[in-house]
């Protein structure tokens, strides 16, 4: 605007474009000069925990010092910590001094969320003339989703090769307990013919129940299936706690969200997928399609949906699992009442709270 207006002054013969093109021209100047000086500085990030649940706090602690042998000009900070920024004043400093800025947040909600790069900037305050520079790598610090402590999951498959004993003992399985005197109505077969000779007593054998507890879960991030934000956070909670129960008693487990899908090690990897977990509009409505491509021999299946699936939809489902394995969908409802519905295929739970699931799940048993 200033070159406009001076180049266009001696033809027009207007002062105020003379008196306009100084004032543009002044401000130009002034603004490359207070965007120049020292801005050598070093910065690192630190945070005080990497992994954080809805409602905790974190700090991060930004350094920021100056290597160089000459004194550093005072910038602007501008730290990034996912769609928010959070922006402070970087006094000058003297050669190898430095300053400590510690900036604190809450998490309101599940991410993972990306804090930093530490930017300065230095201009006018016009905002004409600005130098920029980033000062350290950007850390991720991942929200996990609420969970609740559960009981142990004793449902599985009986009499599995694959399986792990159960701690339930029972008169025939594939995993050998011990011996115990025969009682009227024993199957004649599991008597041990050795230690009956040696006792002068009929001994039977007894076996350690064994189950292949092999658990699938797929949880529905369709939108459309959802009333609202909270009844999908629900959702994403009450796969989270299953699924974190299964790790630690260190039952394999395959975990799917749409078109993305897990097989988690252990609890931390597979909550940090989790906080990752975002609605899709596109999802298969049929779920078992990306269920079956991922673990398609899970001895049991659980199904986390929303409100607004459908009792048919739910069928379909079912129908195409292997009628030997265990199906449950947990159909989240804040609105309802908690409930309990057994079909032909599989078994329907109505959840309405996180705090309800032990419960429901202690009634599956």
């Amino acid at each position: 605007m200033g070159v406009v207006c001076l180049a266009a002054f001696p033809s027009l013969g207007w002062h105020e474009l003379l008196v306009c093109g100084v004032i543009a021209m002044f401000m130009l100047l002034c603004g490359i000069a207070m965007s120049l000086g020292n801005t050598k500085f070093h910065a690192t990030l630190g945070v005080s925990d990497d992994r954080i649940t809805v409602g905790d706090t974190v700090r991060v602690d930004v350094n920021i010092s100056n290597p160089g042998k000459s004194p550093t000009v005072s910038v602007r900070g501008d730290l990034p910590m996912g769609e928010t920024h959070q922006r402070f004043r970087i006094p000058a400093l003297a050669p190898g001094k430095a300053k400590d800025e510690q900036v604190e947040f809450r998490a309101t909600s599940r991410a993972v969320l990306p804090v930093g790069p530490l930017k300065i900037s230095k201009g006018d305050p016009f905002g004409i003339v600005r130098h920029e520079q980033s000062l350290s790598e950007s850390v991720k610090v991942f929200i996990h989703p609420k969970t609740i402590v559960l009981n142990t999951l004793n449902s599985g498959i009986f009499r599995d090769l694959e399986g792990s004993p159960s701690g339930q003992v029972v008169d025939d399985d594939l995993d050998f307990y011990g011996l115990r005197e025969y009682r009227p109505g024993d199957d004649m077969r599991n008597v041990h013919w050795l230690s009956s000779a040696k006792t002068g007593t009929l001994m039977v054998r007894q076996y350690e129940a064994t189950k292949r507890t092999d658990t699938s879960i797929t949880l529905g991030v369709n939108p459309a299936d959802y009333s609202s934000e909270d009844e999908f956070e629900l959702a994403v909670s009450v796969a989270a706690s299953i699924g974190t129960e299964c790790l630690i008693e260190d039952r394999p487990l395959a975990i799917q969200a749409s078109s993305d899908s897990l097989i988690p090690r252990g609890p931390t990897p597979f909550l940090d997928w989790m906080s990752g977990v975002s609605p899709d509009m596109d999802e298969n409505p049929n779920l078992a399609v990306t269920t079956l491509e991922t673990s398609p021999s899970a001895s049991f299946y659980f199904f986390v949906v929303g409100a607004g699936t459908k009792l048919e939809r739910l069928r379909h489902i079912a129908a195409a699992l292997s009628k030997e394995s265990i199906c449950v969908m947990l159909q989240i409802d804040p609105v309802a009442g908690n409930a309990i519905h057994q079909y032909d295929d599989f078994t329907l739970a109505t959840l309405s709270s996180l705090d309800e699931l032990p419960l429901i799940m202690e009634a599956l048993k």
